[in-house]
């Protein structure tokens, strides 16, 4: 069984057993966290479409932990104008074990 939930502002494609890099959430390390705006859910030829969310329909998670990503470069530069700007980003993450999908 596989579902389409929504964190974050992203979507991401989940199945049980899989772990997922999200952005970051505010649970502590070990806890259960529910994914509840599901998208679409479905197993095989049977899938449930929502409006835009599926009713009824949850993602069990549990938090293994939290991190920050690989740092990306940002450059700015304005053509023979002298403007450059180069900053780093480096962005926090959770990453979740899914254990079930309930729908």
């Amino acid at each position: 069984m596989f579902a389409i939930v929504e964190t974050g502002g992203k979507q991401y494609r989940v199945q049980e057993g899989l772990t997922v890099k999200v952005e970051k959430l505010d649970v502590e390390d070990g806890q259960e966290f529910v994914l509840d705006n599901v998208l679409v859910v479905g197993e095989g030829s049977e899938v449930k479409i929502g409006t835009p969310y599926v009713e009824g329909a949850k993602v069990v998670c549990e938090v293994l932990g939290h991190g920050r990503d690989k740092k990306i470069v940002v450059f700015k530069k304005k053509r023979r104008k002298g403007y450059r700007k180069k900053q780093g980003h480096r962005q926090w993450f959770t990453t979740l074990k899914v254990k079930e999908i309930q729908a």
